[in-house]
């Protein structure tokens, strides 16, 4: 009786050890974001469930605790250390981290997103093209404005690469128009700053008649500070991404429209690649290392099937 006991106590202690080594044998993927926003939950979606598709490895979403590249590359530095196979980051300013990058791209496999370091040993950016995305907000300007006017901008990171060719896509469009924009304003992704940038320009610009709001919470934040201002509907409004108040916004008519991305599909085909390269394929990475994820105009004709796809991606 007691042998059977012993044996099935030591049946039991090894099929936990196995468990344990099988556990321990998953490859850790990390998807590290440039800051705290909202525009991020799309992507926690795409890992969820890219997660579902991969039962072999265990994928994290990873906020920095503020938008500092210093922050951001100490988070990263802690993934490698703690063992992590493969990390797909927003750099939060890819030249001054081109370095950390580097070296961090020799010791795990790492892409890019949203805002791209091409001059370092990552795999591969995989995300939208913010030259097109500023082309198609240019667009919008344009149609907003067919007799002219003044623009401003607003975005939270002025070094950023893709903060930089968004503005540049829309200069490209209203090049030789009636349209000026007259400045861009950065805030650092802080909320509050960015909305006092939009209250400052209201008192000192008054012949501004459009706002270009360059990442996801700066249109909300035009949005608060028009409708407080009693501007709302006064002054054309051209948004970036998905935000609810950004979306009803452009259902109501007080916002031109939006220009959004998909970073659900960052998020999940971010992980299956990374994934896919570690097992040894690589014949997803084109020859430019540049997977491209489209992105498209949102404006009041589109916006309820566009809102409702979002939901149920999300599972609300």
């Amino acid at each position: 009786m007691k042998r059977l006991a012993s044996t099935a106590i030591a049946l039991a202690l090894g099929l936990a050890f196995a468990g344990a080594a099988h556990a321990e044998d998953k490859k850790t993927l990390a998807f590290v974001v440039n800051g705290a926003s909202d525009f991020w939950k799309a992507a926690e979606a795409g890992v969820k469930k890219a997660q579902e598709e991969l039962p072999n490895y265990n994928l994290v979403l990873k906020y920095p605790e503020q938008s500092s590249a210093a922050i951001q590359i100490r988070l990263m530095d802690d993934l490698v250390a703690s063992g992590v196979a493969g990390i797909m980051v927003s750099a939060v300013d890819p030249k001054t981290e081109s370095d950390a990058l580097n070296r961090i791209g020799k010791e795990v496999a790492l892409a890019t997103t949203d805002s791209d370091a091409p001059q370092t040993s990552r795999i591969a950016y995989i995300g939208s093209s913010n030259t097109d995305a500023g082309k198609q907000a240019g667009e919008l300007v344009l149609k907003a404005l067919p007799e002219g006017g003044k623009c401003m901008g607003f975005v939270g990171l002025l070094g950023a690469d893709n903060a930089k060719e968004r503005i540049q896509g829309v200069k490209d469009v209203i090049k030789g128009s009636k349209v000026e924009l007259v400045d861009v304003r950065g805030d650092d992704i802080d909320f509050t700053r960015a909305k006092r940038n939009v209250e400052d320009t209201l008192t000192a610009n008054p012949d501004i008649n459009c706002m270009i709001g360059f990442y996801s919470y700066n249109t909300p934040k035009i949005y608060e500070a028009l409708k407080e201002a009693g501007q709302l509907g006064k002054i054309k409004v051209i948004g970036f991404d998905e935000d609810p108040t950004t979306l009803g916004g452009v259902r109501e008519g007080t916002i031109v429209g939006t220009v959004v991305q998909q970073p659900y599909e960052w998020g999940y085909q971010g992980m299956k690649y990374l994934a896919a390269y570690l097992e040894g394929d690589k014949s997803w990475i084109p020859e430019n290392k540049l997977l491209i994820v489209p992105t498209k105009i949102i404006d009041k004709s589109n916006v309820d099937a566009f809102e409702a796809e979002l939901k149920k991606r999300q599972g609300k």
